[in-house]
């Protein structure tokens, strides 16, 4: 049986081969997630180790709010530690970015721009031309860096840091360890002034050991030498925490090909459903021979189940080839293949395969050996019990969700999302008892011709066939259909925020520059309030810092009824007016009924500074325009980034909105990466991100609709080899080589259409549900994007109708007489 069933596999490998492309897709979704991630990691951890191979123990601060993690006292005290060669203050911070030759910041989008005090040619670090630098006024800089800026040394070129911009001689330029990395060296008393913002301060202290002294040893004498307080790591342990921490972004890039790879596996799921449930229809006969001939049941499942074993394996060694290709082609590194990758291939190939071909294994175990003796498939069997389960699963899924919407805010999420996926596995089980009806109202529209009323009565000819491939292409279209419309409606939520509340005219912004956003001079401030048509200007600073022992997000203001005016701040408890030194202002989500109330004293510890007591002033009612701590203005100082990174601008009635921005671009002349909006732009902005992520699920989804409409073209193929007889004596009634192509893709059409529709429906409704989850995080209005789920419907039917062209025109070519006579 076991040869008879590889035997028959390959005999009959054209059915085959559509399943198979559609496991090669999930596995390769599958294994190039594992690769790319396995590899890139691998690049950075030895990245890394490069950077650090000069440091046998790094010591920094435990307190990661600290801007200077290592104070200069520290340097002296680990000098004089039991083991310890050498220990080196190390200034190194994200937030150093150079302007090239144009006026332009050189952007690095992925990695972090450092500002180092001068190593020294020791271990990352080797000069390439000129000299390290040795006045203040003097910086070296990678050579990666030099060659985007378009510099050379000698050159003098502006830096950006936690001050305003300003000029240096470049004297250098050297290699880092990674060569893709953004470095300025400064001399150590400008680094820690311009990076760390504290003379005299650290960001760690690099030790070397003594020979003799192994680093763990020398970390074990420097942890009880120092006590509490401090971090402290092997060079191997910071290395692989610097890794770890730019691969974190990684990490989330693989976890999203995994979910489509899930998607992608999904629906190739249905593809092999349909596939052995046809072939199995088909080989009634065939299998009803051997089961009389000897054949027990067990024999005939093993069989079925063998052959979609050779499936998944064959598409699994081609997913697992494309898989690494794709890592490869996307890291251009040296491509790293974990054993993880190797095994989740063939793991998840074969489960896909040999469990989406069970049920067609088990019924072709019911066969009986009469069957043999009879011309006919099986007949087809009710679909009572698999609607009545359908819609009991879809009660539920839909109770749950009438749950969540009746539930109050904190409490609706949960059940809504937990009833979103029920309710869709109950509209797939329901898709069977759905197609005949679907088929027979969409099939009008090409009722007018005889091949079109045989195409609709073909099409809910087989329901449950019909159901199995339209529900493919319902998944994708529905995850579409739904995710868009998330998305339309959170960018319309910010669209009627920004009417409703949002009163400034215009938006002074930095561009985002790792955990914030880069500031700018705020004498600008005071200009800007100057210029002619400017009613008011406020500026906001913004940072991380500890209140009353919990980590919290802090802003400050320069002009706090300014902002209540144009951010339409009101109460909710106390006032909101003008903060003294001494005042703080927290938004609604931030407190419980426990406190802090208004007129409470609460401890503030920003990264600079001691910690300072503030009197909770008032308490401002939720918007998703401003959220967290707010400081006064004096506040600022004690930031790890002083300077304001916003403004808000309200503009005298009448003024020229166009020139004011111009004024106001003037006065940023040296702060390249702020930037000026209206409030259009200033949406738009807001908006990017989502868009960008949109775009990046719809390529992806779109992909899983690529599986879907292969699908169709394989229902189709083996329709048109099951029905050869039937084809060939309606070709000898009189229909024509061109009517038989119309019927073949019309039934494909009305299967493409009946999966489409039922998608947007779904997704629509399940995106809707979505949407009321999310109201406490900020999506309030819900949109249907139309003309989106309109092409998303015509680019489905289009895709079906072309996949059944193949199949139509070898229908339209079979030999009259041979197709009568096919058995």
């Amino acid at each position: 049986m076991l040869r008879m069933s590889i035997k028959g596999t390959f005999s009959r490998w054209q059915r085959l081969v559509l399943s198979g492309l559609a496991v090669v897709l999930g596995v390769m979704f599958v294994s190039g997630a594992l690769v790319l991630t396995a590899t890139l990691g691998g690049s950075y951890t030895d990245t890394a180790r490069r950077a650090h191979a000069g440091t046998d123990v790094a010591v920094s601060s435990a307190d990661t709010i600290s801007a200077a993690g290592a104070p200069a006292a520290l340097v002296e005290r680990l000098a004089g530690v039991d083991g310890v060669a050498r220990a080196t203050g190390v200034v190194s911070a994200d937030g150093a970015r150079l302007v090239d030759a144009r006026g332009k910041v050189v952007p690095s989008p992925d990695l972090p721009r450092l500002g180092v005090s001068w190593p020294g040619q020791a271990g990352s670090v080797q000069l390439r031309a000129g000299r390290g630098p040795q006045r203040d006024d003097e910086v070296a800089i990678s050579t990666m860096l030099a060659s985007a800026a378009g510099v050379r040394v000698g050159d003098r070129v502006a830096v950006l840091t936690l001050r305003p911009k300003q000029t240096f001689t470049l004297v250098g330029t050297f290699a880092y360890a990674d060569p893709e990395q953004q470095v300025v060296a400064f001399t150590e008393p400008v680094a820690q002034a311009l990076m760390l913002g504290t003379p005299g301060a650290f960001t760690s202290v690099a030790v070397t050991a003594r020979p003799g002294v192994s680093p763990a040893q020398l970390r074990e004498r420097i942890t009880t030498a120092l006590g509490p307080g401090y971090r402290i790591r092997t060079g191997e342990q910071l290395a692989r925490a610097e890794a770890a921490t730019r691969g974190r972004s990684l990490g989330l890039t693989g976890d999203l090909l995994l979910g489509f790879a899930g998607v992608a596996l999904l629906v190739g799921a249905f593809l092999i459903l349909n596939t052995f449930s046809m072939l199995v229809a088909q080989r009634t006969r065939e299998l009803a021979l051997l089961r009389a001939v000897g054949a027990g049941r067990r024999q005939i499942v093993g069989s079925v189940l063998t052959e979609a074993a050779v499936v998944g394996l064959g598409g699994s060694v081609a997913g697992l080839a494309a898989g690494v290709a794709v890592g490869a082609l996307v890291a251009r590194e040296r491509v790293v293949v974990p054993a993880d990758a190797v095994v989740t291939a063939f793991a998840v190939g074969l489960l896909v395969t040999t469990a989406a071909a069970l049920l067609p294994a088990l019924r072709a175990a019911r066969v009986p050996p009469v069957a043999a003796l009879r011309d006919a498939a099986a007949p087809e069997r009710p679909l009572t019990r698999l609607t009545v389960v359908g819609a009991v699963v879809l009660a539920a899924g839909l109770g749950l969700v009438g749950f969540g919407l009746a539930a109050s805010d904190q409490g609706a999420a949960p059940l809504i999302l937990s009833g979103v996926p029920v309710a869709f596995t109950g509209v797939t089980l329901l898709t069977p008892a759905l197609a005949r009806p679907a088929a027979g109202l969409l099939g009008r529209a090409f009722a007018w011709s005889v091949s079109g009323r045989l195409a609709r009565l073909n099409a809910g000819r087989n329901p449950r066939r019909t159901a199995a491939t339209a529900a493919a292409l319902m998944v994708g279209v529905a995850l579409l259909a739904g995710i868009s419309t998330v998305f339309a409606s959170a960018t319309t939520s910010v669209g009627r925020l920004v009417t409703d509340r949002f009163k400034a005219d215009l938006i002074v912004s930095g561009d985002a520059n790792g955990s914030s956003r880069t500031g700018f001079d705020p004498a600008v401030l005071t200009r800007a309030a100057a210029l002619p048509g400017v009613l008011a200007v406020t500026g906001v600073g913004e940072g991380g810092a500890v209140i009353d022992g919990q980590p919290a997000y802090v802003e400050t203001v320069t002009d706090v009824p300014a902002l209540r005016d144009m951010l339409s701040l009101t109460p909710a408890e106390g006032t909101i007016g003008a903060l003294a030194d001494d005042q703080i202002l927290v938004d609604q989500r931030a407190v419980t009924p426990a406190g802090p109330h208004v007129g409470d004293r609460v401890t503030v510890r920003l990264p600079r500074g001691e910690p300072r007591q503030f009197t909770l002033a008032g308490i401002y009612t939720d918007t998703d325009l401003l959220t967290g701590w707010l400081l006064p203005a004096s506040a600022a100082s004690g930031l790890k980034q002083p300077l304001p990174s916003r403004a808000f601008v309200r503009l005298a009635p009448g003024t020229d909105v166009a020139a004011a921005r111009g004024r106001l671009d003037r006065l940023l002349a040296d702060s390249p990466e702020v930037g000026v909006s209206d409030r259009a732009e200033y949406t738009a902005q807001e908006n990017a991100k989502a868009d960008r992520l949109l775009r990046t699920v719809q390529v992806l989804l779109g992909l899983a609709m690529v599986i879907a409409v292969l699908g169709i073209a394989n229902t189709v193929t083996l329709s048109v080899l099951e029905r050869t007889r039937e084809l060939g004596l309606l070709r000898a009634v009189g229909l024509r080589r061109f009517q038989t192509m119309m019927m073949t893709a019309a039934e494909a059409t009305v299967i493409s259409v009946f999966g489409a529709l039922l998608g947007v429906a779904v997704g629509v409704a399940l995106g809707a549900a979505t949407v009321r989850a999310l109201q406490t995080q900020g999506v309030t209005e819900l949109s249907v994007p139309i003309d989106q789920l309109l092409v998303y419907l015509g680019l489905a039917a289009l895709a079906g109708t072309l996949a059944a062209i193949p199949p139509a025109a070898r229908a339209a070519r079979l030999n009259i007489l041979t197709a009568i006579a096919h058995d």
